[in-house]
């Protein structure tokens, strides 16, 4: 039920975006691809969605999106720090107004006690400005997924609305 509202939120979002003639970016680790699959579904994304990058692996959140290595060392690829890289560095390499990021532990495994599966990480990068928040979602890998990829896109049609 509740992904029924990715339609709309993505009809929200791409309105917002119209209206004030900006581009978006994606830069995904955990959804692998969901978020612009969603945003391309929309007839005429062309006008507002510049593309995105799948940064599954460290070493492309640090070659492609200027994730300094430091931060991932220090911080992990599922943090506040990384995600607001990613989203910068989405925004910059794509040369749009706004980005969005997003890195967790989807599961089945993959989790620790600090860092349990279905915690995520989701940045938004917005004309320069970037923000994040925590998410500890429940259910298998897609509801993870699913979840993660509803949360960012609704975040993103808040920050630009």
């Amino acid at each position: 039920m509740e992904w029924e509202l990715m339609g709309n939120m993505v009809e929200a979002l791409a309105e917002n975006l119209r209206a004030k003639g900006w581009w978006l970016a994606t830069a995904e680790s955990c959804t692998g691809g969901l978020i612009a699959s969603e945003l391309t579904n929309v007839p005429g994304s062309s006008t507002w969605y510049t593309g995105g990058l799948v940064a599954y692996s460290n070493r492309i959140k640090q070659e492609m999106l200027d994730v300094p290595g430091e931060v991932l060392t220090a911080n992990g690829a599922v943090s506040r720090e990384t995600v607001l890289a990613m989203a910068r560095g989405a925004a910059r390499r794509f040369g749009s107004q706004c980005a969005l990021a997003v890195s967790g532990i989807a599961g089945p495994d993959g989790g620790t006690p600090e860092k349990p599966v279905g915690t995520v990480w989701i940045g938004w990068c917005v004309n320069g400005q970037a923000t994040a928040e925590l998410f500890l979602f429940g259910g298998g890998r897609l509801d993870v997924k699913r979840q993660s990829a509803l949360e960012a896109v609704m975040g993103l049609a808040a920050r630009t609305g």
